[in-house]
């Protein structure tokens, strides 16, 4: 299977305003299932429908915003399933069909409301995992289906607890282990599962750690905590130590804060006596490494001086890497092991996006293929070794083949103290235009994403294809703080929220003007989570340099936001101290205080939408309402679309249809841009939506 590294562990750990491991060796051997005479004769690519739609007709807001037609497509270890998630009654659930018979298609699960989020194989014959919580709340509870019987067995509580898979192993196929804070909120134990009894056994009463490392042995490797400096430690138990007991673990790793986030081990080879990190130590740019387990002698794979190592190819038994990606403006990847090189190549010559190896099988007979595009669906291909060249199998959205999108850009901006913000341009497909700089300026939204510590890509993008086709230029930019681009610049980021982190986007803002892009008096702001505190710092630190702003769920006290983080993030409070601010201290509060856009809610000179998840456990719910009842009680005009039901984001259909519709009206009044007119959005959404000094969407 496809060993995918992605941002380091402390990293991934602490993205908590963001919006969204290698295998070990062979399991029980099932029969191989017979392959189909051609995957092509299964499911061949579609000839292109007759368009529906023109270049400059008016996109339907379902055709881009509504659930996928599939979604976590994925190939189960011995190669007999294939799996993915589909609508059933508009929310996503679990659907399988035979590798041999890929029409033969079954629904396996059917919840209502938010659905299935995500799931993932064990090597248990026909098990898989599937993790749901309620409305948002992120209490995931962890559950075991079997994909032949239908039947499922709870594996942690049904709600009130987080639930994470630690360490899914082929060398212990019917066994898991899950980390639980059950016993207390700030702290996760981990516990091995039975995933035919669901019969648990308690590994470790944590005693003050953030995570852990586990072999493929599912043996204890080490642990990981922050440092007062906000740095990482990485501690080995004492041989016949108590692992509940911190005294009988010693530090292995102490990692500065100017790497903790670009260092960290990512996992094991099958036999455990290589292990691999991703490190930024005596670099800018992390790079890939090998250590030998026992010696702790290591050898550099791969480094490249423009961006991080983003994810790696490992061998489905082995666990050895054999490919790895970076990403600058696109992904890139080099082979490392020759065995590899030939099918490698073979996608790369036969798919022209990106390339993403989502399975491998065991057997390392068949690959699950996906083909990332920036004007276009998602494209799946089934890669067999005895085939010349991958066969289709379907897209993600099947009405989107045939429509007029638009390309997205890639563009470097320099910022003014010579940083180099990798972002992206998309524009309307009808603009006349020299490359990427219109004939004339356009009304701009500048799309700022959640994090901090995330990136934008290049590739299909619902938001930019909606915002263009409405006649906007849609520009996303890498700010500093974004991750994959050096320590550097994720470092330039530290407590610079609305400040050089904001002055980036101004930067940005400043550039497309210069360029011919924007109208530099038709600017909106738009943001979800990080993205959403941008579009409020944009309104209230920079009140002349946005038309508008749009605000999804973002924080608007940083004080109350540090002081409102779930439980089981506590033992990471030393992170966003280093990050963001300290709220701990006179010093650090006064700096968050100057920081959130609460604080300045006097100046706000424009109009102002807000869209918030009642259940939201990162960014609550009272982050937008304090800010929306001080526009209130000063009579600045705004609209606040409150989704009861939600949590951080829109997960439910209905929902993104409804909120959509809104920020759609809402840019229109304010940039111009095409509308389409409400219709039946709200049918089904659990939307509150209320306004003052602006009209308020009806259908």
């Amino acid at each position: 299977m496809i060993a995918t590294f992605p941002l380091p562990r402390l990293l991934a750990m602490a993205s908590v305003l963001l919006l969204a491991a290698a295998c070990g060796g062979p399991q029980a051997a099932a029969p191989a299932p017979a392959p189909p005479s051609s995957p092509s004769d299964v499911m061949t690519e579609p000839e292109p429908a007759p368009a529906e739609f023109a270049p400059g007709d008016l996109l339907p807001r379902d055709l881009l915003f509504s659930n996928p037609d599939r979604a976590l497509v994925r190939l189960s270890p011995n190669g007999e399933w294939l799996t993915f998630l589909a609508p059933v009654e508009g929310a996503l659930n679990l659907h399988v069909a035979p590798v041999a018979d890929l029409e033969d298609i079954r629904v396996l699960t059917r919840l209502p409301g938010q659905g299935v989020r995500s799931y993932q194989w064990t090597y248990a014959e026909d098990l898989l995992l599937y993790r749901v919580d309620e409305d948002g709340d992120e209490n995931w509870q962890v559950i075991a289906l079997d994909v032949r019987s239908g039947e499922e067995r709870p594996l942690s509580p049904e709600s009130g607890v987080n639930a994470r898979v630690e360490s899914v192993s082929q060398l212990h196929p019917e066994t898991i282990v899950v980390a639980l804070n059950d016993r207390q909120p700030q702290l996760h134990d981990l516990h091995r599962v039975s995933l035919r009894t669901g019969n648990a056994e308690l590994l470790v009463a944590n005693p003050g750690f953030v995570g852990f490392l586990l072999t493929p042995d599912q043996q204890l490797a080490m642990a990981m905590a922050m440092t007062p400096d906000g740095g990482t430690q990485w501690l080995r138990l004492r041989e016949g130590g108590n692992p509940s007991d911190g005294a009988d673990w010693e530090t292995a790793h102490v990692i500065g804060p100017e790497d903790a986030m670009g260092t960290t081990p990512v996992g094991f080879t099958r036999e455990g006596d290589v292990l691999y990190w991703i490190d930024s130590r005596e670099r800018d740019t992390s790079a890939l490494f090998a250590e030998d387990a026992i010696t702790g002698e290591r050898v550099l794979i791969h480094v490249d001086p423009r961006a991080d190592v983003s994810s790696a190819l490992s061998n489905p038994v082995t666990g050895v890497v054999e490919a790895v990606a970076v990403e600058f403006e696109r992904t890139e990847w080099t082979v490392i092991d020759e065995a590899v090189a030939p099918r490698m190549d073979r996608l790369r010559d036969a798919l022209a996006g990106d390339v993403e190896v989502l399975s491998r099988t065991t057997d390392d007979r068949l690959w699950l293929v996906a083909e990332l595009t920036d004007s276009g669906p998602v494209r799946y291909f089934l890669d067999d070794s005895s085939s010349d060249s991958p066969s289709f199998l379907f897209t993600n959205r099947e009405r989107l083949a045939g429509v007029p999108l638009a390309p997205m850009h890639p563009v470097v901006i320099p910022s003014r103290d010579g940083l180099d913000l990798v972002s992206y341009l998309t524009l309307p497909v009808t603009v006349e235009a020299d490359g990427w700089v219109p004939a004339e300026p356009l009304p701009m939204v500048l799309q700022v994403h959640g994090g901090p510590w995330a990136r934008d890509s290049w590739g299909y993008s619902a938001s930019h294809q909606w915002l263009a086709n409405r006649g906007y230029a849609v520009l996303s930019v890498n700010f500093r703080g974004s991750t994959g681009f050096g320590k550097r610049f994720l470092n330039a980021g530290n407590q610079e929220w609305g400040a050089a982190m904001h002055d980036d986007l101004l930067d940005a803002v400043e550039w497309a003007a210069e360029q011919g892009i924007a109208r530099r008096d038709a600017v909106a702001i738009m943001g979800g989570s990080y993205g959403g505190y941008a579009a409020l710092a944009g309104m209230t630190f920079t009140p002349e340099e946005f038309a508008c702003g749009v605000s999804i769920v973002g924080p608007s006290n940083l004080i109350t936001l540090l002081e409102s983080i779930p439980p089981y993030w506590a033992p990471m409070l030393e992170l966003f101290a280093t990050r963001v601010g300290d709220p701990r201290t006179e010093e650090g509060r006064a700096l968050l205080e100057e920081r959130s856009p609460l604080s300045r809610v006097d100046a706000i000179r424009r109009p102002l939408l807000i869209a918030q998840g009642a259940n939201d456990p990162r960014v609550v719910q009272a982050e937008s309402d304090q800010i929306v009842q001080a526009m209130a009680e000063r009579g600045i005009p705004h609209l606040y679309a409150l989704f009861p039901d939600e949590g951080h984001g829109f997960a439910r259909e209905t929902n993104r249809m409804a909120f959509h519709a809104v920020a759609e009206h809402f840019l229109g009044e304010c940039l111009g841009g095409a509308v389409e007119p409400v219709g039946s959005a709200f049918e089904g959404s659990s939307i509150q939506l209320e306004g003052e000094g602006l009209p308020v969407p009806t259908p």
